[in-house]
C-alpha cells in the first residue's frame, strides 16, 4: 500500500477520533477489547487497515488465532497508532452504547471509498484472517490468500 493511502487512512482515523471524543467515552484499560474469545466479539478490518497495522511486521512470536489480538501485551495495545477502526470505536463504557455502531457505519463507507480510490478490492474480514494472509505472503511473496 502507498504512503498516500496510509496518510489518507490516518486522516480518516483523526476525524473518527474527534467524533469519538465528542461523546467522552471512558476507557478503563481492561484489555477486554483485545481478548475476543473471552468477551464474545470479533475484530473486523479492511485490507488497507490490515496493511497499515502490519506495516512494521507482527510482534515477535505472535500467536494468530481468533482468541485475542497479538498486538496486546498485558492490557496494553502495542499498535495504538495503527489500530483499525473497530478498535478505535470499541469502549466498554455503558454511556457509549450504540455510538460505536453508528460511527462504524459512517466510517465504513469512507473506508470503502479509500479502497476504490487506491484500486484495492474491498476485503473486510476478521483480524486473524488478515494476519494469516500477511504471514503467508511474507513467507511466500508470490502467494496471496484473498
Amino acid at each position: 500500500m502507498t504512503t498516500e493511502a496510509f496518510s489518507q487512512l490516518q486522516n480518516l482515523y483523526k476525524r473518527l477520533h474527534d467524533k469519538i471524543e465528542s461523546h467522552h467515552p471512558v476507557c478503563q484499560i481492561s484489555g477486554k477489547c483485545c481478548r475476543f474469545q473471552e468477551y464474545g466479539h470479533t475484530l473486523f478490518l479492511s485490507q488497507i487497515e490490515a496493511d497499515l497495522l502490519v506495516s512494521e511486521g507482527l510482534p515477535p512470536d505472535s500467536i494468530i488465532d481468533d482468541a485475542s489480538c497479538p498486538f496486546q501485551v498485558g492490557n496494553i495495545c502495542t499498535a495504538r497508532e495503527k489500530r483499525p477502526l473497530g478498535c478505535r470505536v470499541y469502549f466498554c463504557d455503558p454511556s457509549y452504547t450504540g455510538v460505536a455502531e453508528q460511527l462504524t457505519e459512517e466510517f465504513l463507507d469512507e473506508l470503502k471509498d479509500l479502497h476504490t480510490l487506491h484500486g484495492q478490492n474491498w476485503n473486510y474480514g476478521p483480524l486473524s484472517q488478515h494476519l494469516q494472509n500477511h504471514k503467508s505472503t511474507s513467507e511466500n511473496p508470490n502467494e496471496r490468500l484473498f
